[in-house]
């Protein structure tokens, strides 16, 4: 564990000091102050800088998402524009379940036309990833409550899946956010084991949500029951990977290894 903190702060530490050839920007839901996390287990070389802003999310209700996005968007992405970024990503799936898919796609268009840089989110990424994949049947291992479970299960229908089971332990953002990496790990092993003895048939299993820090589980995962695990942090670096700005990453599951690009619905 001592080694693999210290390679993550010298992983962290040259993209600092290496000169960038991509910058990718992410919208977050909460900035370090309200949420500090150590750095994740780098999936991206050095000279892909990442940088973000934060919308300050007071929860993940549909006040609480709407008033972040309609007063701190738009200042979010002006800034990682000035800030250089090649793209601009909003990030949190209980975000985009809450706006809904239709407004997901306006503010990427908007985003795109006001920046010119490539415009996305987490969401979409996760769609895209899902389809490359050929999961089109999918159990989600969601530690959501079933009010937010039935906004993301009514965004992936919309995209073209079909949900054949979901999973609860009733979070919203304080929970989410106030967890420890070990009790997201466990969690995400536990709520993952449970949505695929679900729906065994399912062609694959979806982990959403950044704060759980699910990465750990997702390689287990899918030696365990044989089939493609995504989470929406894997899917934003892969976007990266499958447009030739990042190479493969081996070791953390199928869809990081594959860097051919999703197909076109």
């Amino acid at each position: 564990m001592e080694q693999s903190g210290a390679r993550r702060g010298d992983a962290a530490a040259m993209s600092e000091t290496v000169t960038p050839r991509y910058i990718a920007g992410s919208i977050a839901p909460l900035g370090p102050d309200r949420h500090p996390m150590p750095q994740p287990e780098p999936l991206l070389p050095p000279d892909v800088r990442r940088i973000s802003c934060s919308i300050e999310i007071s929860d993940y209700t549909k006040s609480g998402v709407d008033e972040a996005i309609d007063n701190r968007y738009w200042t979010c992405v002006d800034e990682l524009a000035a800030r250089g970024a090649n793209s601009i990503s909003l990030s949190g799936f209980p975000i985009a379940s809450q706006l809904g898919r239709p407004r997901v796609l306006e503010l990427i268009r908007k985003t795109a036309e006001r920046t010119g840089a490539f415009a996305d989110s987490q969401s979409e990424a996760t769609v895209d990833a899902m389809r490359h994949l050929g999961m089109r049947r999918i159990a989600i291992a969601s530690r959501w409550s079933h009010e937010l479970n039935e906004k993301l299960i009514a965004y992936l229908v919309s995209a073209g899946f079909e949900v054949l089971a979901v999973t609860s332990v009733g979070q919203w953002a304080k929970q989410a956010f106030s967890m420890s990496i070990e009790e997201g790990v466990k969690l995400a092993f536990q709520l993952g084991r449970e949505a695929m003895r679900k729906a065994p048939e399912a062609d694959g299993l979806l982990l959403p949500g950044g704060a759980w820090r699910s990465l750990a589980a997702v390689p287990i995962l899918e030696e365990d029951f044989g089939k493609p695990v995504v989470t929406n942090p894997i899917a934003q670096a892969w976007r990266l990977i499958s447009s030739g700005v990042a190479p493969p990453v081996r070791g953390w599951g199928r869809l990081l290894e594959n860097a051919s690009p999703a197909k076109a619905q």
